[in-house]
């Protein structure tokens, strides 16, 4: 009988955990396990997806250790069965860094599981950390609805009496007034900058606070800053190969596999000749060989 689901973890698995850093990992994003998750696969293959899901964290998930879980399938049909889900987008390897216990870095093999199944381009982009990594997240239960949030540029303007109270804005004041300073923060100002501008070198009497401040906010709008060349942190995490555990980018390894072990063939390498053409040339080589020859005797 094939593995059916289960919320617990196969029975003996805690004797079948990885070595410390290695072993399965979830992928970021999980719903809840829910019955029929593996509904789309071929029965072996939702028999052996369900059983990886059913492993804790950091157990060991090669075709050996899956064979001693199941009841059905030897260690050629597990790996054949985690060649095909890497295929359907539950399963990804990748090699990272990880701290060791004397403080020192070294690479590690991880395997992804997916409960969902992914496409290439969600686990590119896991690859780049562009996918948040953790379980999904609890919605929190319903609660009383709580006063809106002030932004940054509303709280400043209404704080603005406490600097000066001649300067006493009213809640419409604030809120018209709340587009121009927030203009002054996206320019890189701060509040005490702001507060400065605002309140530096003011008449006597103040009459109409609030116009005031709408000529200081435009007259002293601070320049636009320069844009910071863009760096995108790339994780170091290096996808393998699921077959030959050959290291390569997402991109190169669609399906989770390298050409090789999908079976496509390689492009010729430019300026390659064709069999054609070496069979020509060697045949026209002997065909000299042999005129030299003759032509000796």
């Amino acid at each position: 009988m094939a593995y059916e689901d289960s919320n617990g973890a196969p029975r003996g698995s805690a004797s079948l955990m990885a070595n410390p850093g290695y072993g399965k990992r979830l992928a970021p994003g999980q719903a809840p396990r829910r019955k029929g998750d593996f509904a789309h696969l071929a029965p072996r293959e939702a028999a052996i997806a369900a059983l990886i899901d059913a492993l804790p964290e950091g157990a060991a998930m090669d075709a050996k250790t899956l064979a001693r879980l199941s009841p059905d399938y030897g260690q050629a049909a597990c790996r054949t069965a985690l060649n095909r889900l890497h295929t359907a987008g539950h399963l990804r390897r990748f090699r990272e860094r990880a701290q060791a216990e004397d403080g020192g870095m070294r690479w590690v093999t991880h395997t992804y599981f997916s409960r969902t199944a992914r496409d290439d381009g969600w686990w590119e982009r896991f690859w780049a950390g562009d996918v948040v990594e953790g379980r999904a997240p609890v919605p929190p239960p319903p609660a009383p609805a709580a006063r809106p949030a002030r932004s940054r540029a509303y709280t400043a303007l209404a704080g603005l009496t406490r600097a000066d109270d001649r300067l006493a804005l009213s809640a419409a004041d604030c809120a018209a007034l709340e587009p121009l300073a927030a203009e002054w923060f996206a320019r890189g100002a701060g509040e005490a900058q702001l507060v400065t501008a605002l309140t530096a070198g003011l008449p006597p009497q103040v009459h109409a606070p609030a116009a005031l401040m709408r000529i200081r906010l435009v007259e002293k709008l601070p320049p636009e800053r320069e844009p910071e060349p863009e760096t995108r942190r790339v994780p170091l995490r290096i996808m393998e190969c699921a077959v030959c555990g050959v290291p390569g980018r997402p991109e190169a390894l669609p399906g989770g596999m390298c050409r090789d072990c999908r079976g496509e063939p390689r492009a010729p390498e430019p300026g390659a000749l064709t069999a054609a053409e070496v069979r020509a040339r060697v045949a026209g080589l002997r065909a000299a060989v042999r005129a030299d020859e003759r032509a000796r005797t």
